[in-house]
């Protein structure tokens, strides 16, 4: 793959991961939807922890957006979805759909920004066997 299809891909890539992560977690934290509140209750997190989470959530997607803060907002993004995972074994709930999904959505993530940075690729070089 070229680069200039590599970084086309890279961008989709982190532009459905934004997306995702702005309507299925950002967004119902910020606008305070029952769904958030419900949700973070049957994970056993007290009432009023909604907001302050959704603006983590969102200060790291910021972060990961901009060019030059890409690759803190990515490690920032990876802490707060390790405590989603923890969250998630700590509640019991099943394997493959729920605790490892952080793991899905880091992948994503890092796969994203991996193909749009040089730099990253540098870091973490392609090699074939």
């Amino acid at each position: 793959m070229n680069d200039k299809a590599m970084i086309w891909t890279g961008r989709v890539l982190t532009g459905l991961f934004a997306l995702f992560m702005l309507g299925a977690s950002i967004a119902p934290k910020l606008l305070g939807l029952p769904i958030a509140e419900e949700t973070m209750t049957q994970l056993g997190w007290p009432n009023g922890y909604v907001l302050m989470i959704g603006l983590i959530e969102l200060t790291c997607l910021v972060l990961y957006l901009i060019p030059q803060t890409s690759v803190f907002g990515a490690v920032l993004m990876m802490g707060l979805l390790g405590g989603a995972m923890a969250t998630q074994i700590r509640a019991g709930s099943p394997l493959f759909s729920h605790i490892l999904f952080s793991i899905y959505l880091g992948l994503f993530m890092w796969g994203g920004l991996w193909l749009r940075d040089p730099a990253v690729r540098a870091l973490f070089p392609y090699r074939k066997a």
